[in-house]
This record gives C-alpha cells, sequence and structure tokens, in this order.
C-alpha cells in the first residue's frame, strides 16, 4: 500500500470511447470525468494528457477485459496498446480485471433512472460509469 494517499485516473477502454473516472485513496472513491473519444488514429491523447495535467494522478488503473473465464478477450491485444502507449507519461500503470463493468454501471444507472436520481443513459454515461467501477475496485484492491 502506498505511504500517502493517492489520486489515481482509471481508463475503461473502449473502440470508438474510453471512459475516464478519478479516484481519491483517501475516500476509497471515483467520480467519472467523461470519456476520451477512440477511433482509426488512436486514442485523443491530447485529452489523456489534459486530464493527468489536471488531476496530476500518482498512477493510471487500466479495466483488462476478460472473458467469463478469465482468458483474454479480443480487445485485450488493444487494450495492451494502449497501456503501452500510455507509458509515455511516465506514471505506474495498473491494471484491474473489468469483466462485467459496462454492464454492472449500465444496471447501476438504470436503478438510478428508475428512482430519479438520474436521467438518460447513454454510452459515455456508461462508460464512464464502469471507469469509476474500475477505479473503485483497485482502490478497494489495496485499501
Amino acid at each position: 500500500m502506498p505511504d500517502m494517499p493517492e489520486t489515481v485516473l482509471a481508463f475503461d477502454f473502449g473502440r470508438r470511447r474510453i471512459g475516464v473516472a478519478v479516484g481519491q485513496q483517501v475516500t476509497g472513491s471515483a467520480s467519472p470525468l467523461g470519456v476520451v473519444r477512440n477511433g482509426k488514429e488512436g486514442p485523443d491523447w491530447e485529452r489523456v494528457e489534459q486530464l493527468i495535467g489536471e488531476w496530476r494522478p500518482a498512477r493510471i488503473i487500466v479495466g483488462m477485459p476478460l472473458h467469463a473465464d478469465g482468458t483474454r478477450s479480443d480487445i485485450t491485444e488493444l487494450v495492451d496498446g494502449f497501456i503501452e502507449q500510455i507509458g509515455r507519461f511516465g506514471l505506474q500503470i495498473e491494471t484491474v480485471d473489468e469483466r462485467y463493468s459496462s454492464l454492472e454501471a449500465e444496471s447501476m444507472l438504470k436503478s438510478g433512472r428508475a428512482t430519479g436520481l438520474h436521467g438518460r443513459i447513454n454510452k459515455e454515461r456508461i462508460d464512464t460509469a464502469a471507469a469509476v467501477l474500475i477505479a473503485e475496485r483497485w482502490l478497494g484492491k489495496i485499501g
């Protein structure tokens, strides 16, 4: 466990969007920051750099997509490439098993909408909520 409470940025990688959340070790919780666009040219690295500059995280947490049985999925190779590229920022990078994080995030948002806590649910909200879950899984693992 780190000596001082840390701030982390968590990423939920997707082919079109990458959900982003900031997590605080001192509270053990995370907050959504939105999404970074991703496409044929790759992620919007300028936006990633802005987020890192703004939040000054001690480390990056990336959700690792695995199949239910724990084997690598077809997108895992793309996530490996993202991890390699995000290494340019010189921060420690860790991965967290993200199985079911998007389904869990969508379910949480739907429950919140049913009780009036959330408005319309779109893919961006699901992606950023999944990033919150990834951050909180890491924070729970080290806490």
